[in-house]
């Protein structure tokens, strides 16, 4: 099962379908599109909810055709992605190769990008925010900047695209912390569209396009219905060659809709 293919998942507990694409395949690693509303893995809170890797794990359990392909009999994720954010996964096939990606990730050798939009705009087209994070002490879940106790954290930032009011922006986390992203952009007063956790006000269609009117006893659904934040390239080195791997993921629908809106009523 080459990239472009994809691998089927299903929940008969909640009755919900995945299709998840391949991004990349090799004898050690597997690179699959995570889609916005479905966990990387187990919730610390609630464990019966669908994750990514209990679905993958029941699959090969039950020997499903793409489980039987390409040595897929173990498989295991070498970093996660927030239950609302899009794009790349990398899976280890083996154990050894998961201890040598686990290595990588820990020491920041990934090279990850990420594609955000946010309410606002920076001052400067590239900057850097290095504050300490932590979790929130009264919020479960929830994490915060925190100078004493928060453990040290850094992302690049790069102006990708400007509209009026809002921002297309490149992310790059250095560190790999719960909400990083998500919290430094939020600290600047650059909340991500859509993160109602960490106020991020949604981007509706009304807000952009002049005489726009909703019908009577209708309620305007917004451009994008969860946190807009796609994961969109990671390089590393190949865990077993050396050689280095790219590996990039297109934007889904939803994200490329609020973009071309954008790009249609608030460019300058």
């Amino acid at each position: 099962m080459p990239a472009g293919d994809v691998i089927k998942l299903s929940s008969p507990a909640t009755r919900e379908f995945w299709e998840i694409p391949i991004l990349f395949e090799d004898d050690y690693l597997l690179a699959v599109e995570k889609p916005s509303g479905l966990l990387t893995s187990p919730d610390r809170y609630d464990r019966e909810r669908p994750n990514l890797m209990k679905l993958l794990h029941a699959g090969i359990a039950e020997g499903k055709p793409w489980a039987l392909q390409n040595n897929r009999g173990y498989l295991a994720n070498a970093h996660r992605l927030d239950f609302e954010t899009s794009g790349i996964i990398l899976l280890a096939k083996t154990k050894p190769v998961l201890v040598e990606l686990a290595n990588q990730f820990g020491s920041n050798k990934p090279l990850k990008h990420y594609v955000a939009l946010v309410n606002g705009g920076p001052v400067e087209d590239e900057f850097e925010v290095e504050k300490k994070i932590g979790s929130h002490p009264a919020k479960p879940g929830l994490m915060r900047i925190d100078p004493r106790y928060g453990k040290k954290s850094r992302t690049r930032f790069k102006v990708l695209e400007k509209f009026r009011n809002h921002t297309l922006l490149r992310c790059e986390p250095v560190t790999g912390r719960t909400h990083q992203i998500r919290i430094h952009l939020r600290s600047i007063r650059l909340p991500i569209v859509g993160d109602a956790l960490y106020h991020g006000a949604p981007l509706k269609l009304s807000t952009l396009k002049r005489r726009y009117a909703v019908k009577e006893g209708e309620k305007e659904k917004p451009l994008m219905a969860r946190v807009a934040l796609h994961a969109e390239s990671l390089t590393l080195p190949h865990p077993v060659t050396g050689e280095s791997v790219a590996i990039t993921s297109s934007w889904p629908k939803d994200f490329a809709v609020a973009v071309k809106y954008l790009r249609k009523f608030a460019s300058y």
